[in-house]
């Protein structure tokens, strides 16, 4: 069997690659800081000298990078080594981006002689460590048949969403209302708190009745006890809002739910706060007055 390259072994990749060591894909692996492979390696995996010889080895590259900027740098985009790495060559990414940048980014591997396809993906480490997340997968009829078999290792569920842009458009309209809630959630359990009551009571009344949710049984209880350990940063929560922000300005699509949570991030990374979990908005609604946030 052909190794898969994966390229990325930050919160989400990792876990991500476990899965599909654990499914039996043969891996060859590259990461910035080579620390990150350890549990990888001492499984079989093995650790590329760098992202040319991944290329050179591999047919089909998963990537899951931090953006465009660093997905370009490993595929030697805009220089004389891209067209070497992408000829005949699978490549896919699992991060989120612009959905202008994911289709001029096809149009250049194809050009090149390659293929490309995106998987974003719904879900944060936890769900990525139990291979929960949800595939938002784009691309060639084909190319996606030759990676539901990686995706699925690592995906409780693979949803076809065409051509690309299609995967990230699908995951910037579920992130919209994922951010929604949860920064709903935090701004209701401040006000609680704020009023006086017990936010284990909130918890109770909150998971018990016809709001429950996967999302409030995990992030209610997080901002209850104060646990601002990151499974989706304030940082890289307010990156996606702001492509999502800007992919509706540019149909002409009114946002303001996202312009009204882009606003509280973005206090929130002010405040210091960007590497801690998204419900840490909690701290920018203790500091900051009404008229600060409206």
């Amino acid at each position: 069997m052909d190794k898969t390259g994966f390229l990325g072994l930050g919160s989400m990749g990792e876990p991500m690659a476990l899965n599909l060591q654990k499914a039996g894909f043969p891996l060859l692996l590259w990461n910035r800081t080579g620390g990150r492979a350890g549990a990888l390696l001492r499984g079989g995996a093995e650790l590329a000298a760098d992202p040319a010889e991944v290329f050179r080895r591999c047919p089909v590259v998963l990537t899951m990078l931090v953006d465009g900027e660093a997905l370009d740098q490993v595929l030697g985009r805009g220089t004389a080594q891209f067209s070497r790495r992408v000829e005949d060559r699978l490549v896919v990414s699992l991060a989120t981006h612009a959905p202008a940048y994911a289709r001029g980014l096809a149009a250049d591997i194809e050009a090149a002689g390659g293929r490309y396809a995106e998987a974003p993906v719904s879900g944060s480490r936890i769900p990525a460590e139990e291979g929960r997340l949800v595939a938002m997968a784009a691309g060639e009829p084909g190319d996606l048949e030759r990676l539901r078999p990686l995706l699925s290792a690592m995906c409780r569920k693979v949803v076809p969403c065409g051509a690309v842009p299609g995967g990230t458009l699908m995951k910037l309209s579920t992130i919209l209302y994922n951010i929604a809630i949860i920064t709903a959630l935090s701004e209701a359990m401040n006000f609680a708190a704020r009023q006086g009551l017990d936010l284990e009571r909130f918890n109770e009344v909150l998971l018990e009745g016809p709001m429950a949710s996967d999302v409030a049984r995990v992030k209610a209880p997080k901002i209850a006890h104060r646990n601002f350990a990151a499974q989706a940063s304030v940082r890289n929560v307010l990156e996606v809002n702001q492509l999502l922000v800007d992919a509706a300005t540019e149909a002409g699509i009114p946002t303001p739910l996202a312009d009204a949570c882009r606003r509280v991030h973005g206090q929130a990374l002010a405040l210091g706060l960007g590497a801690e979990d998204m419900v840490a908005v909690l701290k920018a609604y203790e500091f900051l007055d009404r008229e600060s946030l409206c």
